[in-house]
């Protein structure tokens, strides 16, 4: 039975607890290899618990992708919350989306997605709408607002910003050409292990 702090965990919490342990799992063993009886072991509960809040390893997989979202959405924040001057702001929105992206934990997740899509395409476009559709919505809105754009213009400019700026990094890391970030990205909005001075230099000669 699980327990946390000396109180047993029930509902909520559980699933929870559960989806974090299954999260590790997926990540060391791989999708294929994962089992329910080692996500139970590693979450320190019983099959027949795991099984009523996830009646399969396909459903727990994609319920693991939702936590990532959240867990990934709460570390990355909105443009708005970095700078005050929106190139500046937009800069730092960016070097924190490649951060995240290039955290070693979280190159394996999509290791892993990309591993899972043949046999389960949702886990593809889950985790394509978790770390990069919400993340363009939020930069796209930005910009809307910033710079008086309609939702069309704003979002190809993201789009752009984020292609120029974010993108070459990060599949440089996933295809192991160049090293992941082993520090874990903190709570709060600062930017860290990332270059800025390339990426500013991109912004400001698109929005400047």
């Amino acid at each position: 039975m699980v327990r946390e702090g000396g109180a047993q965990l029930r509902g909520a919490e559980l699933r929870r607890h559960i989806l974090l342990a299954a999260k590790g799992v997926f990540l060391e063993a791989g999708f294929e290899r994962a089992s329910m009886d080692a996500v139970a072991a590693s979450a320190g509960t019983s099959k027949r618990s795991l099984y009523a809040h996830f009646e399969s390893k396909d459903k727990l997989f994609l319920a693991v992708l939702d936590l990532v979202r959240e867990l990934y959405l709460g570390k990355l924040r909105t443009p708005g919350e970095y700078a005050a001057d929106p190139v500046e702001a937009v800069t730092l929105f960016c070097g924190r989306f490649q951060q995240l992206l290039t955290w070693e934990p979280q190159v394996r997740t999509c290791r892993l997605s990309i591993s899972a899509a043949e046999r389960l395409p949702d886990s593809a476009r889950g985790y394509y709408d978790a770390m990069f559709a919400s993340m363009y919505a939020r930069l796209a809105g930005y910009l809307a607002e910033q710079y008086e754009k309609d939702s069309a213009a704003a979002m190809a400019l993201a789009e752009d910003l984020v292609g120029r700026t974010v993108l070459a990094r990060v599949f440089q890391v996933l295809l192991k050409a160049e090293p992941a970030i082993e520090e874990m990205p903190g709570e709060d909005a600062s930017v860290q292990n990332v270059e800025l001075a390339p990426i500013r230099r991109v912004v400001s000669a698109v929005l400047g």
